[in-house]
This record gives C-alpha cells, sequence and structure tokens, in this order.
C-alpha cells in the first residue's frame, strides 16, 4: 500500500532530485589536488579560495559532460595553461558561465551544478583575504618575515587561482 503523497515513486511525475553530480566531483578533485599540494590548511579561507577557483576551471572546461577519473590526468596540462598568471582566467569564467547559463535557460532541466558553480564564483568575486603584496617594489624595507611584509585585500579568485595551480603542479 502506498502512503498518500508518494503514489508515484519511479520519478515519472517530475519530482526527481536533481543531484548536482558534476559540480561535486569538479570540487573533489579540486580538494584533492589541494590537499595532496598540502599547501593551506583545509579550514582556512585560502584554501577555500584554492579550492573552488580549481573547482571552476575543472568544471567549466568540461565542455562534453564526460569528466571521469580516468580523464583527470588527461586534463592536467589543460588546467595548468587555464590557471597560468599571463591567462584572464576571470573573463574566462565568465564567458563560460554565460553560455552554460544561456543553455540551462534553454533546456526544461533544472542545473543544480550551474548554480553550485556560480555561487562558488560570486564568492570568488565578492570575498576579499588579506594577502601578501606580490606587485610590491622589492628592497623597498626590511622583510624578516612572511607576516612582516605589506599586505592588501585581494578578490579571493586573485588568491585561490595561483593556489590552484600551484597545486595541479605540485601533484
Amino acid at each position: 500500500m502506498l502512503h498518500r503523497g508518494h503514489e508515484s515513486t519511479d520519478g515519472t511525475d517530475g519530482d526527481e532530485l536533481a543531484v548536482p553530480m558534476a559540480w561535486l566531483y569538479a570540487e573533489y578533485i579540486a580538494d584533492e589536488l589541494l590537499r595532496t599540494g598540502d599547501l593551506m590548511p583545509p579550514t582556512s579561507f585560502e584554501f577555500r579560495a584554492g579550492r573552488d577557483a580549481l573547482a571552476l576551471t575543472v568544471f567549466l572546461s568540461d565542455t562534453d559532460g564526460e569528466l571521469s577519473g580516468i580523464r583527470v590526468i588527461s586534463q592536467l596540462e589543460n588546467w595548468l595553461a587555464l590557471t597560468a598568471y599571463d591567462q584572464p582566467w576571470q573573463d574566462w569564467v565568465r564567458a563560460r558561465m554565460a553560455e552554460l547559463t544561456e543553455r540551462a535557460a534553454g533546456s526544461c532541466a533544472p542545473c543544480p551544478d550551474l548554480a553550485l558553480a556560480a555561487d562558488a564564483w560570486r564568492w570568488l568575486e565578492e570575498t576579499e583575504l588579506l594577502a601578501p603584496d606580490l606587485d610590491a617594489v622589492p628592497g623597498g624595507g626590511a622583510v624578516f618575515g612572511e607576516d612582516d611584509g605589506p599586505k592588501v585585500w585581494t578578490p579571493a579568485w586573485r588568491l585561490g587561482l595561483p593556489l590552484g595551480h600551484l597545486a595541479i603542479h605540485l601533484f
């Protein structure tokens, strides 16, 4: 006997749970790369910035929707190129997000992966972290330790992107 409200359990009524597997997998890959590199404590905001930047790179670079465990190794060079210092990563992210958003708008199916990617991108853009000023003039003063140098507030993606890039190198 079926309970009231649960007459159809085969998913044909359109109330299926949409699980964001592509985003969760991209986030898992990013997390593993960063943990392997042992660059930051996993509880830090810097780690989150690196994980989110790397997860966005992994998620948005999967143009065929076929990211699988076997293809991760073959994608490392692509991710390195996308996260390189001289690349306009943030412009690429905006363009890919706009493309995926447009594609999702034409589809009737919900896109929970895109929603989580958009949340990550929003956090990376809107959150500022206090970080060493990498553009400071060398020799401008006596710097004794990492915490003694000049610091600036910077968008989280500007800190997370080089962390993600370095984590790929260390992998």
